[in-house]
């Protein structure tokens, strides 16, 4: 199975657009949202394209494929118009035998990890950044996030991930260019 994995949408149609076009390039069979699907936030200036309603009209009828996490900008008004769930604070995969904890950022991050053991990896969004390095008193942990599809901050990308059996690839948004490639 093959996950196309990425966060901070903010609203943005014209980016979303790009992010749904990306999912058929990369034939992702799901898309994992690590939150801020809809809003833009108090700290962020609009995006290009900003339209929520929008962004629910391209995004509810791919609902059977996508699993999303509560981001800091997600709100109960928000689960009243998609389709697929959005406020929980985190899910959990296995991938070859690490646990994936699935969150936003906001609440879970590498300052105030959840309890995790050694080999897990912590994903996350949030910071609009992309990061890939090993954390914890022993560097017994790995932090990932793929970046922001909308508002990349300093200097990155436009980008997102994918998650091919072990191997996780960050990828420009615009034109699939990978990244960085890292192997579980």
């Amino acid at each position: 199975m093959k996950y196309l994995i990425a966060s901070d949408l903010h609203g943005s149609e014209f980016y979303t657009g790009q992010l749904l076009k990306a999912f058929t390039r990369e034939q992702a069979d799901r898309l994992i949202f690590l939150g801020d699907i809809l809003y833009h936030g108090p700290r962020n200036d609009l995006p290009q394209g900003y339209n929520p309603k929008a962004v629910i009209a391209m995004l509810n009828p791919m609902a059977d494929r996508i699993l999303c996490v509560r981001g800091n900008c997600e709100a109960e008004v928000d689960q009243m118009v998609l389709d697929f769930p959005v406020l929980a604070d985190y899910a959990l995969m296995e991938v070859n035998s690490h646990l994936l904890f699935l969150t936003h950022g906001h609440i879970f991050n590498e300052e105030h990890p959840p309890k995790l053991m050694p080999g897990d990896i912590l994903l996350h969004g949030h910071t609009h950044i992309p990061v890939c390095h090993t954390f914890g008193a022993e560097n017994q942990f790995l932090l990932m996030n793929p970046g922001s599809v909308s508002i990349p901050k300093a200097g990155s990308d436009h980008s997102y991930m994918t998650l091919e059996e072990t191997t996780f690839t960050w990828k420009r948004l615009e034109d699939g260019h990978e990244l960085q490639v890292h192997t579980v």
